[in-house]
């Protein structure tokens, strides 16, 4: 990924790419990385870094309508009851639209939730938007879990 977000500016620099592709292209990178830093601190319980990136009016959709918010989801990391093996995300694309973009990925989630076990997969849509603070992630919603593989 680094490299072709090297290529891509090394293109744009020397003319070869149009200014606004070339800035898409960073942006891609940029949210690519910025939501792997969240899930990393979802999967950490860190609640400092979960607190830097969430919007202040940040909403988390679940796949049967349940909501969250920026204050349910940093008393959750605080409390840490959850505890994750994985957190891992796959199949991620990234799109960017001016001052928003949608990060969609496949996570693999397994760990414990007061001692109990839990392992399931489902597909996720983070929307963030550039603020004078930089990147934010305003909303995220969760399909239901998927059916086991075989």
């Amino acid at each position: 990924m680094r490299t072709a977000f090297a290529v891509s500016l090394l293109a744009g620099a020397a003319g070869l790419v149009p200014p606004a592709a070339a800035s898409e292209a960073s942006d891609r990178a940029a949210l690519e990385a910025l939501d792997i830093r969240y899930q990393a601190a979802v999967k950490a319980n860190d609640a400092a870094t979960m607190a830097a990136i969430l919007h202040d009016d940040f909403v988390l959709i679940g796949g049967r309508g349940q909501t969250s918010d920026k204050a349910a989801l940093l008393e959750e990391a605080r409390a840490a009851r959850t505890v994750y093996e994985r957190q891992d995300a796959s199949e991620r694309s990234v799109r960017v639209w001016g001052d928003t973009g949608v990060v969609t990925a496949r996570l693999w989630l397994k760990g414990r939730t007061d001692g109990a076990p839990f392992e399931y997969r489902l597909w996720y849509s983070d929307t963030y938007a550039r603020t004078p603070q930089g990147w934010r992630y305003v909303l995220g919603q969760a399909s239901l879990r998927l059916p086991e593989p075989p």
